[in-house]
């Protein structure tokens, strides 16, 4: 048995570094680069109407919009923050850095902008072809955009019934076994806290957000989403203002590590320009899921009155993940010198220890709790989004409204499952589940590209225009 689980293990590590190896990479970026273009650099242009409409009256409170979906758009942002912001901003950062340098860190953004066209093309088609359920809510994403706007129906039902498969087991994998389990570390390694009474406990904060449905998981998501990531930005800034004097020269090594043949810390790493663009665009592709297709079936909720309103808002996800939260925690490393050091093994220090490292060279040990605290903030949220994910998904193959509460309880239970458990085929699995996930949704995006455009100019004409019309007029 124990050489079966190895060699099963062998091989699921090899189609994981095929799923998310150069060709993977290549496409997601490239499919954001090819609609960026098509769209006219529009996602990146319209950037700030994007974060004004994220704040207006009309996202935030339901009673200013009487618009069809199930929630207000700023909830449908905060569900799909909720399941991107996770341990990744911790941990993926640290490990994208240790791995490929400091110039992962640049590499981050640049697949973080051209992200921007890829969240706003799926967000778009999601409402677009969303349906209304047994129930009267809303449901949507690649599967309902695949299913709906595929000329060749065979082809089409075979992807979408494809990506919802994949989601379902993503839903458990890297939405919450592997969550879980790094929050039950994190608290028994800083708190002592025994594995198993966090089992128990999330396990029963989740199940009762879980029985309101969307609504409750939209309304948890709005209030947790921003003070999680305020609490840790603020830990981030403390630390990078405490070595204000060392940023300049921590961001002078993002950059120039970005594009040198070896990094400024090759000595000790051996970090090559290869590696800092495929560890950055991995983690960054990781972090904020732009063309993994989880994201828009949160933006299908949405009370909007335009694909397209939905899609500006939605995209800001991934500006608010990547070049804001990722960020803060890469200045937080670059500027506090940790990166490169050694651990008592004489191995690199890496992933949500070197963060704590840097946390810790200002803060001393506080700076482990607040590494912590903010793991177990982000964890927990990242479970409720993907059990939304998850839910719509077996919803959508099972066509049954009945599903969902069987699948609730079922993703509870695996809560505290994954707590108790050690995991590490778990890892590999889920992560080969999420990155199979985009292949169908990339299809969908690249087929479907014309959509998108039309809709796009259509919403110029009726609402960007006018708008900018008006600001004229009253400067005039």
């Amino acid at each position: 048995m124990e050489a079966f689980m190895s060699s099963f293990s062998g091989i699921l590590g090899s189609v994981n570094d095929f799923v998310w190896g150069p060709v993977m990479l290549v496409l997601l970026v490239g499919t954001g680069v090819f609609l960026m273009i098509r769209l006219k650099f529009r996602p990146l242009r319209n950037l700030g109407y994007a974060l004004g409409q994220v704040f207006s009256k009309h996202s935030i409170k339901k009673e200013h919009n009487t618009d069809a979906g199930d929630i207000s758009p700023f909830q449908s942002l905060m569900t799909a923050l909720a399941a991107t912001i996770g341990t990744g901003n911790i941990v993926g950062v640290a490990t994208a850095m240790t791995l490929g340098g400091p110039g992962a860190l640049f590499w981050m953004w640049i697949s973080a902008l051209f992200g921007l066209a890829t969240k706003y093309g799926e967000s778009v088609l999601a409402v677009y072809y969303r349906e209304k359920d047994q129930r009267g809510e809303m449901s949507g994403g690649p599967m309902f955009s695949i299913k709906n706007g595929f000329k060749i129906k065979w082809l089409g039902t075979a992807l979408a019934g494809a990506f919802a498969v994949f989601a379902v087991i993503a839903s458990f994998g890297i939405g919450n076994l592997t969550q879980i389990n790094s929050i039950a570390d994190a608290v028994s390694g800083t708190f002592h806290v025994p594995t198993w009474i966090t089992g128990i406990v999330i396990a029963v904060l989740v199940g009762v957000v879980l029985l309101g449905g969307i609504q409750s998981i939209g309304k948890v998501s709005a209030k947790v989403v921003p003070v999680m990531a305020v609490f840790y930005a603020a830990g981030c800034l403390i630390i990078i203002l405490s070595n204000l004097d060392a940023l300049p020269s921590g961001i002078g090594q993002i950059l120039s590590s970005a594009f040198a043949p070896t990094s400024v810390l090759g000595g000790v790493a051996g970090f090559t320009f290869a590696s800092a663009l495929r560890f950055g665009v991995a983690r960054g592709v990781f972090s904020n899921e732009a063309g993994l297709g989880s994201a828009p079936i949160a933006a299908a909720a949405a009370k909007t009155d335009h694909p397209c309103r939905q899609g500006y808002i939605n995209m800001t996800g991934t500006f608010f993940d990547t070049l804001i939260v990722c960020t803060l925690t890469g200045f937080a490393i670059a500027s506090s010198g940790v990166l490169g050091t050694l651990d008592a093994a004489g191995e690199l220090v890496t992933g949500a220890s070197l963060t704590i490292a840097a946390f810790g060279s200002v803060m001393g040990p506080a700076g482990s709790y607040i590494v912590t605290i903010g793991l177990i903030l982000f964890a927990f949220s990242t479970i409720l989004g993907w059990s939304y994910y998850g839910e719509k998904s077996l919803e959508y193959l099972t066509h049954s409204v009945k599903a969902r509460y069987v699948y609730r309880v079922i993703f509870a239970c695996f809560i505290f499952v994954g707590a108790i458990t050690t995991l590490e085929i778990v890892w590999d699995f889920s992560d080969t589940a999420n990155g199979l996930m985009a292949i169908p949704n990339l299809i969908c995006l690249l087929v479907l590209s014309n959509v998108i455009v039309k809709q796009t100019d259509d919403f110029d004409r009726r609402f960007l225009k006018p708008s900018k019309a008006a600001q004229k007029q009253r400067i005039k």
